[in-house]
């Protein structure tokens, strides 16, 4: 296993909620996955992916969890563009 250095931004997971212990309101496919939390942080001591491993947050809240990615990014987007709501707050005329 490669180990992970401390001070390295990194994100963990933690099992929340394991299936057995979600709320019975919700849809069976939702009940039957655990609820799990996904943070970022500053690795506090040396690790390596999945093992477990504490991080401090940008807010300073220390957590721990199984480490999973290292220098995690974004990829989500809003979807495609809708068009319709490109002409909110335009006014008949082509104006704000």
């Amino acid at each position: 296993m490669n180990t992970v250095n401390k001070g390295t931004w990194v994100q963990i997971e933690q099992v929340v909620l394991k299936p057995g212990e979600r709320a019975p309101s919700l849809p069976a496919d939702t009940r039957r996955v655990p609820y799990v939390l996904r943070v970022s942080g500053f690795l506090l001591d040396d690790a390596a992916v999945g093992e477990q491993a504490r991080v401090r947050t940008l807010v300073g809240r220390e957590l721990s969890g199984s480490l999973t990615t290292v220098n995690p990014s974004y990829d989500h987007s809003f979807g495609e563009t809708v068009r319709e709501l490109l002409d909110i707050g335009i006014d008949a005329d082509g104006s704000r």
